[in-house]
């Protein structure tokens, strides 16, 4: 646990109501808290600080970006080459989001692209990768 920040109620219940509005200002969040809005806005700094928080965003439904080709990439990545494939991951412009899993695949890549041609590019270019011994794509359709 040496690298896992450590999180009260509070803040628990804080993260949990920024889930769910992120846009909830600091008087209402306060108040579902029953603590001080001073105390909210310390918290949501401190938790900035420490980087549990890393920033605050928006969903969008999933037509709403039109033209827009959303996949996951299953990657198989031979030993010893983790780290040099990571790096180079992260280059490729459709790469949205990397995860690590357990299974049969050791990473998940998020691909967003503009149009199934530029899907097939960040797939090749992924291909390519050394390291990177077996793949397996799955477009996303529909948001449930």
């Amino acid at each position: 646990m040496s690298g896992e920040k450590q999180l009260d109620e509070i803040d628990r219940r804080l993260i949990e109501l920024l889930r769910s509005d992120a846009r909830l200002p600091a008087v209402a969040l306060a108040r579902r808290l029953s603590v001080a809005r001073a105390t909210v806005q310390n918290r949501i700094d401190k938790l900035i600080a420490q980087g549990v928080l890393l920033g605050f965003t928006i969903r969008l439904r999933s037509d709403t970006e039109t033209g827009a080709v959303r996949a996951l990439a299953s990657l198989e990545i031979r030993s010893g080459d983790a780290k040099a494939v990571l790096g180079l991951l992260k280059r490729v412009p459709e790469v949205r989001r990397i995860y690590s899993t357990n299974g049969r695949w050791d990473k998940v890549v998020e691909l967003n692209a503009t149009d199934l041609a530029a899907l097939d590019r960040a797939i090749a270019d992924i291909r390519t990768i050394r390291g990177v011994s077996h793949s397996e794509t799955s477009i996303l359709l529909t948001e449930l």
